[in-house]
């Protein structure tokens, strides 16, 4: 028999470790990189820049415009690459804490 009681007990569970996980999410990392690694930008799990590195061959007042799109560029690959790394850590640690419900999704919770 389902108990309410068991499942309000395993939400506020759930709430927590979701919580704590969301708290560290800035110690994960993910990088991308554009013009064949020229240009590389490291962004952590709170999805903020928190490295970027540029060629100095790049650092040229006449190619400003393609270095801004090369920079640009890395940063949307880096922040698509860490993207599955949150859902994965976010799904770890609030694992086996609530019932598997055929069509529900907790994937919202966890962007």
């Amino acid at each position: 028999m389902f108990n309410m009681m068991d499942m309000f007990g395993k939400v506020k569970e759930f709430q927590a470790r979701m919580k704590e996980a969301q708290a560290s999410l800035n110690t994960i990392t993910e990088s991308g990189e554009s013009g064949a690694g020229m240009v590389r930008v490291t962004v952590n799990g709170l999805k903020q820049i928190v490295r970027l590195n540029i060629d100095q061959d790049l650092i040229r007042p006449d190619d400003r415009e393609m270095l801004q799109d090369l920079v640009v560029a890395a940063t949307n690959k880096a922040l698509e690459n860490v993207e599955p790394k949150i859902k994965a850590h976010l799904q770890k640690a609030t694992e086996g804490l609530l019932p598997n419900i055929p069509g529900f999704d907790l994937g919202n919770l966890m962007s």
